[in-house]
């Protein structure tokens, strides 16, 4: 079956949501405007009056939308992967010598890389537990503990099979045998509600430009203990200047050099966004999206759905006898729906389920619509048929 090219006035179905929400909200894009149009504020120096605090005005806002009880001990960052390294190498250097650490096959490379870096350094050994049924158990984890286990990092939501983690018992115990968590919480901040005060996580990674809706190279990570974390990076604060000594009080202690003002405001704004729309409305209309598309592609025998019961709005395929990439492409051209094919960055979980060769990943927003599912859910099974022909 030839596929032809979508009309010009086709309208793009955009389902890459799980690496970048598209379209942002227009109150996202205005106050990112709004942001520029005006001289950025800076504590304790002159500036132009009306100009927003944003990054103190968004830390209280992530501090009301975690229910959290810090709003200072929110940390801006570039994106999660930043935040990550951050973290696991500020870790890392505050231990004297090397320890064990535990993470699992579902984490993306922002988790595996920067900890097969330190093993390869000698500065950790490490344990990576498989997935049942696209989670990591608690009980597995125990299985794991050893007496010099420090560190445990883990995903919040798989951003292959949309499979929800357990976290909370695992923070739990973490946090009652001296052991630091750290969430990748990615795929999950925005999707569905987060209360920080019911997850006693040493620290939890968020990032801006996915369900927050935000601009791409923003993102952060709230920390219970700064003592925890050392800081491996150093510059200007804008505070205690005089001395030559990083500062070591929240947040100035892992924020160096000017902010991202434009960032952080489509942080803001997004958030705003969310608690206006109501976070219940959005994971529920975001879970019926993906539940519609999956049904309407159980029933193909040309197509292998590797999560049928994804929590988050995930989902991975491959149509047999045809390569992901293929099916990605014919999908963008001939139809106009733009998804995500390859291995996601997460190539353990791909070595577990398709043989390391990646999958087709389409990713819902809240901002899709039913008929762009079926639209979706239609092309797909057309081009299953076409596989088979």
């Amino acid at each position: 079956m030839k596929h032809a090219p979508p009309d010009a006035d086709t309208p793009l179905i955009y389902l890459n949501n799980a690496a970048t929400t598209w379209p942002k909200p227009p109150e996202v894009l205005s106050e990112v405007a709004r942001c520029l149009q005006t001289p950025f504020f800076e504590y304790g120096r002159s500036t132009a009056g009306g100009a927003t605090d944003y990054p103190s005005v968004t830390r209280d806002a992530l501090e009301t939308f975690f229910y959290a009880e810090e709003p200072g001990h929110f940390i801006f960052t570039q994106n999660a992967t930043d935040s990550l390294n951050l973290l696991i190498h500020g870790f890392v250097k505050n231990q004297k010598t090397p320890f064990h650490a535990i993470t699992t096959e579902l984490e993306h490379n922002s988790v595996l890389r920067p900890l097969h870096t330190l093993e390869g350094e000698g500065r950790l050994t490490l344990s990576t537990l498989p997935f049942d049924d696209g989670r990591v158990t608690l009980q597995k984890i125990k299985n794991a503990i050893r007496s010099d286990t420090r560190l445990v990092v883990m995903t919040h939501g798989s951003n292959v099979l949309g499979s929800l983690q357990h976290i909370r018992p695992v923070a739990e115990y973490c946090a009652s045998n001296d052991i630091f968590l750290i969430v990748d919480g990615s795929q999950t901040t925005g999707q569905i509600p987060i209360n920080l005060s019911e997850i006693p996580a040493g620290a939890f990674v968020f990032t801006g430009h996915k369900a927050l809706f935000g601009l791409p190279g923003i993102g952060g990570f709230y920390l219970q203990d700064p003592e925890t974390i050392a800081s491996i990076r150093q510059g200007g604060t804008g505070t205690d200047s005089h001395t030559l000594a990083h500062p070591q009080n929240m947040p100035q202690k892992f924020e160096a050099g000017t902010p991202n003002y434009p960032g952080i405001a489509s942080l803001l704004a997004g958030i705003r966004y969310i608690e206006r729309e109501g976070q219940d409305a959005i994971t529920t209309k975001c879970r019926s999206l993906t539940s519609r598309f999956i049904g309407k592609l159980t029933r193909d025998p040309n197509i292998i759905l590797y999560n049928p019961a994804a929590d988050l709005p995930v989902v991975s395929f491959n149509i047999r006898n045809m390569d992901n990439d293929e099916v990605g492409y014919i999908l963008a051209k001939a139809y106009g729906i733009i998804t995500r094919t390859g291995l996601h960055c997460a190539p353990l979980v791909h070595d577990r389920i398709d043989g390391g060769k990646g999958t087709i990943r389409v990713s819902f927003s809240y901002l899709n619509t039913p008929e762009e599912c079926l639209k979706a859910a239609k092309a797909v099974r057309e081009v299953a048929e076409s596989a088979d022909s």
